[in-house]
């Protein structure tokens, strides 16, 4: 599994995230006037003594350029007079989701980090042996006053200078974004700082949670969702199984549930109902149809960053991909089927999905795509603490399997499951990988015609969706939450019925 030494710390960049979401969810509650929004940079940074950075004038450029992208816009330009809430009037739902890209560096809060720079620390003891001038192939280190030295313009970054030194007195400097991203989306721009190459970037958010400057965002829809919310229309919430543990860890699923009926939803489904059903008919094509042609194989498609990553990184295979309609969006269409005057609302633990959504051929199954993170501090605007409250409403829409999407593994895991079930003497070649880095090593081997005839299951985030860039829990406590959903489910294996619906 990819590190994030981040994930699970509750760390200032996730407490100043948390605040401009209930702000701004505050602000669409009480229909205050949008000129408003000016004023939360200054309840972030009151005063005049910066708490974050070295200028409280910085502090408030950073956080307005969240504020904008929390209100779903895009990043003001650096040489011209815009207004935090300009645009604000423009951004009706109905008409468009976001204005590309998605995933944004907020160029006043980057700090333009080394990418890949070897140097010597004050761990240097200047040592006789000189072991990494010994080894660099580029004379790119001597000596200064005693102490090693490496010429930047020499050095090629093969790291042999590292391995070698007894006192570990030599630091290998990575930009934590870059290294973040299994792509190599992350770039530089004319001044240093990170650029995303949207060609590359598949929306994964990992940069986004690996920065511990809170440099990278992306955008959010709160506002619109919490408007159309008051509005009168009937709203249903779509909860995707890695909910679990993500408002507390004591906190019960259903009391999840009670607490979006509170905030004014009319019903929740669990999106691992339509993870059920996506699972049946994958087995049905893997069984009738990968298994038919010698050097077909299957790739899942409930991972929108996975999909993105075949089609952007390796074409060849996309033929593959399964024509199985994600669980987000499967679920939305039961959804709509038996309230089509209703507004769905997937809530998740993924950045990417947003972009899933704005697709042509789905953009009326899916209204809106929130995270965890940020329905955290859509609860805290309206005062529902979970932790304390007692209502509690059964959620019982899925099997254990379907629940089980969340985590790596657990898709193909699922799909083997109703192989068996339906297909008793069909044998399941499967292979998966999380992370995008894996990933692509797995997709390598398949465009080299190694993995003919396998199902095959990508996870762009570490863990799986437990992982995903929405959460709020480290990843191995939230794959427990979840493993514990799963038993808890009244059934293990999806009824086969499901496929007829």
């Amino acid at each position: 599994m990819e590190e994030n030494k981040l994930r699970g710390l509750d760390t200032a960049i996730r407490r100043i995230r948390k605040q401009v979401f209930t702000e701004i969810a505050d602000i669409a509650f009480s229909g205050a006037d949008l000129r408003e929004i000016e004023k939360i940079p200054y309840i972030i940074s009151p005063g005049d003594v910066p708490r974050y950075r070295e200028s409280i004038y910085r502090e408030r450029a950073v956080s307005s350029e969240r504020v904008r992208l929390a209100m779903g816009l895009s990043l003001r330009p650096e040489d011209a007079p815009v207004h935090i809430t300009s645009g604000v009037e423009e951004t009706n739902i109905g008409q468009l989701y976001y204005e590309p890209p998605l995933m944004q560096v907020i160029p006043s809060a980057c700090y333009a980090c080394e990418n890949h720079v070897f140097e010597v620390s004050n761990q240097c003891k200047g040592c006789l042996a000189q072991p990494c001038a010994e080894v660099c192939p580029t004379e790119a280190i001597h000596r200064v006053r005693g102490f090693a030295v490496i010429e930047q313009d020499k050095c090629i970054q093969c790291g042999k200078c590292k391995e070698v030194c007894p006192y570990d007195a030599i630091s290998e400097k990575r930009r934590p974004c870059a290294d973040a991203c299994g792509v190599n989306a992350i770039e530089s721009d004319h001044m240093g700082r990170a650029s995303i190459n949207q060609r590359k970037c598949v929306s994964c958010g990992m940069c986004m949670t690996s920065c511990p400057f809170g440099a990278i965002s992306d955008k959010s829809q709160i506002y619109q969702m919490i408007r159309a919310l008051l509005g009168g229309r009937k709203m249903i919430a779509e909860l995707a199984p890695a909910f679990v543990g993500q408002f507390g860890e004591n906190v019960a699923p259903e009391t999840v549930k009670a607490a979006l009926i509170e905030l004014g939803f009319d019903n929740v489904y669990e999106v691992a109902l339509g993870a059920d059903i996506a699972a049946m008919a994958e087995a049905i094509h893997y069984a009738n149809d990968t298994l038919s042609h010698p050097e077909a194989l299957m790739l899942t498609s409930c991972c929108y960053s996975w999909q993105l990553l075949v089609k952007k990184h390796f074409p060849e295979l996309k033929q593959y991909i399964s024509h199985e309609l994600t669980p987000m969006v499967e679920t939305a269409r039961i959804i709509k089927q038996k309230h089509s005057d209703a507004a769905v609302v997937f809530i998740g633990p993924c950045a990417s999905k947003k972009l899933e959504a704005q697709r042509e051929d789905i953009r009326s199954d899916i209204d809106f795509v929130i995270t965890f993170e940020e329905l955290l501090g859509i609860f805290e605007a309206r005062g529902i603490d979970l932790e304390e409250m007692q209502k509690r409403i059964p959620i019982n829409d899925a099997s254990g399997a379907g629940r089980g999407y969340s985590v790596a593994g657990g898709v193909a895991g699922a799909v083997e499951k109703c192989i068996d079930l339906m297909f008793a003497d069909v044998e399941v070649c499967i292979h998966h990988a999380e992370g995008l880095r894996e990933c692509k090593k797995l997709l390598a081997r398949a465009k080299a015609g190694k993995l003919n005839g396998c199902l095959i299951e990508g996870m762009a985030c570490p863990g799986g969706c437990v992982g995903g860039a929405g959460t709020n829990l480290a990843i191995n406590r939230a794959a427990r939450q979840v493993e514990q959903f799963v038993k808890d489910a009244q059934f293990q294996i999806p009824d086969i019925n499901l496929i007829e619906m």
